[in-house]
């Protein structure tokens, strides 16, 4: 879905001249169309999450299948699983282990999966700070999987991802799922997630999983949408 600098601004709760400002400044990707810009939602909230700019998550509502019901970030976590000790020595190798230990149907096409976050790295780091990374596609990715997953990777050695902040990533989160409107709302829970400082705490000092999921199931509960409907995120 293509946004409209308005869009933008609603979902990152600024003004559409800061929209245009940090396209100047800040290098927020956006495309000139007939003299307007239009951005991808999943390129900005990626950007969103990178600057430690907050998202408007009342803003996250997608008009592809409103009944859709989107996953929690807790179980998509707990379905793709946390592993330890990822071998690699620069950005390609530590992502292609990466992609081994995904846990994907033997239908899906790892070596396609591979090369999309490569071709979207050698773009523009998605390197967040702070040793994390959120490696995905240019757009989202849509794989035949029965439902949506969460991978977090941890390497045995920090790998260079020239991110901003200079410091070399040692995790990685990798979102995985059936649908568009998934894909955005389990990167836009995520980017939530590492705004906790007690979360991001677990992250770089590589805890045990289950203090990880316990961490992310508290955060779940402070979530809008879980106050409204408790239970559901």
């Amino acid at each position: 879905m293509k946004l409209t600098v308005r869009d933008v601004s609603e979902l990152l709760d600024v003004s559409e001249k800061t929209v245009y400002r940090w396209i100047n400044d800040r290098k927020l990707p956006g495309y000139r169309m007939s003299g307007q810009y239009r951005f991808s939602r999943a390129e900005v909230l990626a950007w969103a999450t990178a600057n430690k700019i907050n998202v408007s998550l009342a803003a996250l509502s997608d008009v592809e299948n409103p009944n859709e019901v989107l996953p929690t970030l807790p179980d998509a976590l707990q379905a793709g699983g946390i592993f330890y000790r990822i071998e690699g020595n620069d950005v390609a190798s530590a992502l292609r282990n990466v992609v081994e230990v995904v846990r994907l149907p033997d239908e899906v096409d790892r070596a396609f999966l591979l090369e999309v976050l490569l071709a979207r790295e050698n773009l523009a780091s998605t390197a967040v700070g702070d040793g994390i990374a959120i490696p995905h596609p240019r757009t989202p990715l849509v794989l035949h999987v029965e439902k949506p997953l969460v991978c977090l990777c941890f390497f045995e050695h920090p790998i260079d991802f020239k991110a901003l902040d200079g410091q070399p990533v040692q995790a990685v989160f990798t979102v995985v799922t059936p649908t568009v409107k998934s894909h955005l709302h389990l990167l836009s829970r995520v980017a939530f997630a590492l705004r906790d400082a007690e979360f991001k705490a677990l992250v770089r000092a590589q805890a045990g999983r289950e203090e990880l999921l316990k961490s992310v199931r508290r955060l779940s509960l402070e979530l809008p949408e879980a106050q409204a409907k408790p239970g559901r995120l």
